[in-house]
């Protein structure tokens, strides 16, 4: 069995001071492929060096949306220059998030049309990140997206109606552990009507760990077996099956190795 973590942050404190410790447990549990994401510049540049040491290890890089009140034009040349390293395989996380308002709108919307920009010109894919602000995110994907290669929502917290909208766009949708969560039904009524074609899983790790490990204060990579579990009884289909097809959802969408 394999299976890919398709966003990760192996670069934060929390898993970075054990990592290949983590790294170790991942394999043991067969998730043996993993894409870290970079939040701001700083961390963009570790996750880009992290690459460099370990096989099986990529990198999306972008700016979070919380940090957008402080990005600069040399911030996003920057961006535009080192995501041209063929270990970076995504432009992301990128999108809005107005649960916090740790940036205005306006600020996440600049950010966001950019980072859309340097993903089309560089023929990467997108990794979305939206939160409470679904609406917004679709009016924006629909005028600065055009010719972003291919596009992912993460950590997918939406109703299936929504699912459905961004199904029609052709957008491929990522589950984490908080789907076994068990106040996460609307959340489970969505991943139930996905393809597996057009889904992927991730732990979005340090945070969230699915059941029956909710409990236990740092996420890592070697977790995903428990929310491609839950995902395979819920589509009633076996575990091997929907880790293989699963995988080859990732690997299609990130132009991965391995196909």
């Amino acid at each position: 069995m394999e299976l890919i973590d398709t966003h990760c942050h192996l670069t934060f404190e929390q898993l970075s001071l054990d990592i290949d410790a983590v790294f170790g447990r991942s394999r043991a549990a067969g998730v043996t492929s993993w894409i870290t994401v970079g939040t701001d510049k700083n961390e963009n540049q570790k996750a880009l060096a992290l690459t460099e040491k370990y096989d099986n290890l990529y990198a999306a890089l972008a700016i979070h949306p919380h940090e957008a009140r402080s990005v600069t034009a040399d911030d996003l040349k920057e961006l535009r220059q080192i995501a041209q390293n063929p270990k970076v395989i995504a432009i992301g996380e990128t999108g809005l998030d107005y649960h916090y308002d740790f940036s205005t709108p306006a600020d996440q919307m600049r950010l966001f049309a950019n980072l859309l920009q340097i993903a089309a010109e560089l023929n990467l894919p997108a990794i979305i990140h939206s939160r409470k602000a679904f609406d917004d995110t679709i009016d924006y994907l629909e005028r600065y997206a055009k010719h972003v290669k291919k596009i992912v929502f993460h950590c997918f917290s939406y109703s299936a109606e929504q699912a459905k909208i961004l199904l029609d766009k052709g957008f491929y949708i990522s589950f984490t552990g908080s789907v076994t969560f068990k106040n996460a039904e609307t959340t489970r009524q969505a991943a139930d009507i996905i393809p597996l074609e057009k889904l992927m899983i991730e732990t979005d790790c340090p945070y969230m760990s699915p059941e029956p490990m909710r409990k236990q204060k740092v996420n890592e990579p070697a977790l995903l077996i428990h929310t491609a579990r839950f995902l395979a009884d819920l589509k009633h289909i076996p575990l091997d099956d929907f880790s293989k097809i699963v995988s080859r959802t990732s690997r299609s969408f990130f132009s991965l190795p391995g196909l």
